[in-house]
């Protein structure tokens, strides 16, 4: 299939960009003479990710931004350092991701792996939402998981008080993605961005290894019997697609896995569970819900 990118030095938001799925998919983009900003927690880390890829693409316009997303103080900042430097962002890639095998609650109180892998995803869409407007053509990509499916929101336990399962506490942040990635579709209606999420693959990050390292002591499974993994190569196809491809350009609220949009579960299409959850996160973050 022939495929055709824009290539006017659109500018390109990844987070979670200093290795695995992020950081190849920002060398894919930055390949295409995007300008890419990668958001890292590790500064030294992501400053080598970023040496990277320009020595690889020759591209010199990749940039840096550092924040702990899991932190709502640190995402207002990063998103505030953005606005003073950038005329506006035409893709922004919600790519971070964590497990936590112990129940934690970040600093402002919010179970880890709802903070990190949901709310944070929220947060900082929220936060750059005008200045996506601001593009011809806006995207947010949001990466997700199969998982999703296995995932179910309690509002009366968000954070898992009673009976903490890491994998279960990981799966409701995936749904999360895909129910906010079609409420803000729908909220998005009469602009020009689009919002949608995807499911990579299984691939070989440290995200799922440590996801299978957790699931294999909870199950007692061996880690020898969990399907085969690809490359982080392979794991960037799907949001490289979504963020530059022609094909979907005003395509919205879908769930993708490679090329093709699929059916997400059905409490990922519960318009109400929906609603609810974003007016839900609005509050947490100190957003006036609507």
């Amino acid at each position: 299939m022939h495929l055709t990118y824009m290539t006017n030095q659109r500018i390109c938001m990844v987070t979670g960009a200093n290795r695995g799925i992020g950081k190849a998919t920002a060398l894919k983009l930055a390949q295409t003479d995007c300008q890419v900003v990668l958001v890292c927690r590790d500064r030294e880390r992501g400053e080598q990710a970023r040496k990277e890829i320009i020595k690889q693409t020759g591209n010199p316009r990749v940039d840096l931004l550092t924040a702990d997303l899991s932190v709502q103080a640190s995402t207002r900042q990063l998103a505030e350092t953005f606005l003073s430097n950038y005329e506006r962002l035409d893709v922004l890639i919600n790519n971070h991701t964590a497990i936590f095998e112990q129940r934690e609650l970040s600093a402002d109180g919010i179970e880890m792996n709802f903070a990190v892998n949901y709310l944070s995803y929220f947060h900082l869409t929220n936060l750059l939402l005008n200045t996506l407007i601001a593009s011809e053509d806006g995207r947010v990509v949001t990466v997700a998981a199969e998982v999703h499916r296995s995932g179910t929101i309690n509002f009366d336990d968000l954070f898992f008080e009673q009976d903490y399962n890491a994998v279960a506490a990981f799966c409701r942040a995936k749904l999360g993605n895909v129910l906010f990635t079609y409420e803000l579709a729908r909220r998005m209606e009469g602009t020009t961005v689009v919002a949608n999420c995807l499911h990579p693959g299984s691939i070989d990050t440290l995200a799922l290894r440590n996801m299978r390292a957790v699931h294999s002591k909870l199950t007692g499974r061996n880690l020898a019997d969990y399907p085969a993994v690809g490359t982080v190569e392979e794991g960037a196809q799907t949001p490289f697609y979504l963020a530059t491809s022609e094909e979907v350009k005003g395509v919205t609220g879908k769930y993708f896995i490679g090329q093709e949009a699929v059916s997400s579960s059905d409490e990922s299409n519960n318009p109400d569970i929906a609603q609810h959850l974003w007016q839900v996160s609005a509050e947490m973050v100190g957003l006036l819900a609507s």
